[in-house]
């Protein structure tokens, strides 16, 4: 909007220039959304305390301390990163950007299946939320409407850069998936959004390295957005995709608002709400930059966190026996005697070391 509205009139008032800069917008959309966040979250819990009551059902197959800290938490807590990055991307994007507009949508509306989920949660008191079976549908077809219109966005170039899956490491180099593009980035998007919420099950867990992994695909969208940058390093140049940076931006600034009131011990959880929403954001950023393999590096800890729950349902069936403890990994840690902080802390810095080495393949070519 501001774009739309001031970009124009640099002519009648220089400073105004500022807004066809993506970092000023950038910059903009974080603080922006960080403000919203840090005035709207008092007044949210509040509401939802009151709407909730006895807050979000625990599982009684968790962990004993969840039982007694953790009861009478509200939940849907990821309106607090929802409605501040819906505010701050109207007003700092730009608005005609097929990439800005898909991974939007993706976000919010893999919100909403995470809101139906919490609300069905709160109101029965059941744990199970939405059936699994419907969520996957949704999930699945939303992300399939986002990948059609992503390689439709990507139609001036190539056949095989639409389809395609670059290789990192290896400059210019590509994989043409051709009709199987899109059952692939669905995989991605679905993926993501449901790693992000296997990973939320402790206070601040999941939102740090949310944060780590936006801030690094924002680096990277900005990066391909940039002809003389992405030709340097040998990635992908996508027209229009350093939008996709503001939009990223927004997270960052509302979830760190976010983590303010999910910092231990947490005054609210952001639930499916915010759990699906981001990680649907995380994985629809990634196809549309066009680094889906690199945001397997660098979201590393959520795949790790999907991985011990895949591996202890097989486990399981085939043996008998669980791997884990407890699965999600993180649970397995607090049945070993780990405290939460340690385990919270720990894992941040794993996730900023995958970040980091997610973000070196962009030189080592």
């Amino acid at each position: 909007m501001f774009y739309e509205w001031l970009a124009r009139l640099t002519d009648q008032f220089q400073p105004f220039n500022l807004f066809n800069y993506i970092t000023f917008r950038t910059g903009g959309a974080l603080m922006t959304a960080m403000f919203i966040a840090f005035i709207l979250g008092p007044r949210l819990i509040d509401l939802l305390r009151i709407k909730q009551g006895r807050g979000q059902p625990i599982r009684e197959d968790g962990p004993e301390s969840h039982i007694v800290k953790k009861a009478g938490t509200p939940t849907m807590g990821g309106l607090l990163i929802l409605v501040p990055v819906i505010i701050s991307t109207l007003l700092w994007g730009n608005l005609r950007s097929p990439f800005l507009w898909t991974v939007f949508l993706v976000t919010v509306s893999f919100g909403l299946i995470g809101f139906c989920d919490d609300y069905l949660k709160v109101l029965r008191q059941n744990p199970r939320g939405l059936n699994g079976r419907l969520k996957l549908i949704l999930e699945f077809s939303i992300a399939a409407g986002a990948c059609y219109v992503l390689m439709l966005s990507f139609a001036p170039e190539p056949e095989t850069f639409a389809t395609g899956l670059a290789i990192p490491l290896l400059k210019n180099t590509w994989i043409n998936l051709g009709l199987f593009y899109i059952p692939f980035g669905c995989l991605v998007i679905v993926a993501a959004s449901n790693a992000v919420n296997l990973t939320d099950g402790l206070d601040g867990l999941a939102i740090v390295p949310v944060i780590i992994a936006c801030m690094s695909l924002a680096f990277i969208a900005y990066l391909v957005g940039n002809y003389n940058f992405s030709e340097y390093l040998g990635i992908p140049f996508i027209r229009g995709g350093a939008e996709v940076t503001i939009f990223l931006g927004a997270i960052v600034g509302a979830g760190l608002g976010f983590l303010w009131y999910n910092a231990p011990p947490a005054m609210v959880f952001m639930g499916d709400t915010g759990a699906l929403a981001l990680g649907g954001a995380l994985g629809s950023a990634a196809v549309a930059i066009k680094h889906e393999i690199v945001l397997a590096i660098i979201g590393g800890l959520f795949v790790l966190e999907a991985v011990s729950v895949i591996v202890q349902v097989i486990s399981f069936r085939l043996t008998g026996k669980r791997a884990f403890r407890m699965a999600p990994i993180h649970h397995h840690f607090e049945k070993l005697g780990w405290q939460e902080p340690t385990i919270v802390i720990r894992f941040w810095i794993i996730a900023i070391v995958l970040a980091l080495i997610g973000l070196s393949t962009l030189k080592l070519r």
